[in-house]
């Protein structure tokens, strides 16, 4: 049963590493056909990321440390994240000693060394990305673990694999306080993963960028590691939401003949959200940047909403 959770759990990280640039593709060539132009091929970010792979390193005269280990820190913490989200199966090895407070602190970090590399070298652009990314930062974390102490208090537990098995039973009912943490984590996702409304990852306009502006100075294997990653992340929050809150179709047991399946539900469910993100891209517009502390408190609203509701309603 260990060597099954096992397998199970190196095939998932072998799934977010592989699928993450197609999810990616299939979002961009989405967002070229409800615009009317045409779209790249959904293969196109894994060309992009061999272009990238195969050129050389530029670095700074000044460049420190960390700005040579933070692409190889980020990346590693996507695989680290992609081994404790029950995308598959709820019986991961891993899974028994992770829960959501560790999920929130692995981003964190990752953002946290993604700002100081930012800094590093001492460009305008990339300290106005990093002071920016920290704003940010400063308002969507603490709603995204609001929104996700809701469903542990609502489910009993911390643990992600616990979670998802609560509400994936048959004696599971939608609930104010669950329906209230799903809204603020569609808006945390926006923020967290860079998207429209809250930044464009399209965009190098200096006045507008944010997570751009920190990785302005990276070339070569280091920008593949830093776009591998944010295809990444954007596949994991986009499974982290499905599986807290639309968990059909994951497998409860390690038992060989329920992986097939997770993964064709996996995939339905993956394509749907790409169609969500993009409807959401195109009928919003990219706010100010004084503004999104608005939309950010409107995430946080939402979590604490669904909390009260769980105290008071349930």
């Amino acid at each position: 049963m260990k060597v099954a959770g096992f397998i199970i759990e190196i095939l998932q990280i072998a799934l977010v590493i592989g699928l993450a640039p197609i999810f990616a593709g299939w979002v961009k060539m989405l967002k070229c056909w409800s615009q009317g132009r045409s779209s790249p091929s959904i293969l196109q970010p894994y060309r992009n990321l061999l272009k990238l792979f195969s050129k050389d390193i530029i670095l700074a005269e000044n460049a420190s440390w960390i700005f040579r280990f933070t692409p190889y820190l980020v990346f590693g913490t996507g695989v680290l994240v992609s081994a404790i989200i029950p995308l598959l199966s709820t019986d991961l090895p891993l899974a028994l000693t992770a829960d959501v407070i560790v999920l929130v602190s692995l981003f964190a970090i990752a953002r946290f060394f993604t700002a100081l590399a930012g800094m590093d070298i001492g460009t305008a652009f990339g300290g106005m990305g990093s002071s920016r990314e920290m704003m940010i930062a400063s308002i969507s974390e603490p709603a995204m673990l609001m929104a996700i102490f809701t469903v542990s208090l609502s489910c009993g537990s911390t643990s992600l694999s616990r979670i998802v098995e609560v509400i994936y039973s048959p004696a599971s009912v939608i609930k104010p306080s669950l329906a209230f943490a799903f809204i603020a984590f569609v808006l945390i996702t926006l923020a967290e993963t860079g998207r429209v409304p809250v930044d464009n990852p399209a965009t190098h306009l200096e006045l507008t960028m944010v997570h751009e502006a920190m990785i302005l100075e990276y070339s070569g294997r280091h920008l593949a590691l830093i776009e591998w990653a944010g295809m990444m992340k954007l596949f994991l929050f986009i499974s982290l939401g499905v599986a807290l809150f639309a968990p059909v179709g994951i497998a409860v047991s390690t038992n060989p003949a329920g992986i097939p399946l997770a993964f064709v539900y996996l995939s339905l469910k993956l394509g749907f959200s790409g169609i969500v993100i993009v409807l959401i891209e195109t009928g919003l517009a990219k706010m100010r940047l004084f503004r999104l502390t608005e939309f950010l408190g409107a995430a946080f609203l939402m979590a604490t909403l669904g909390m009260l509701s769980f105290f008071m309603l349930e």
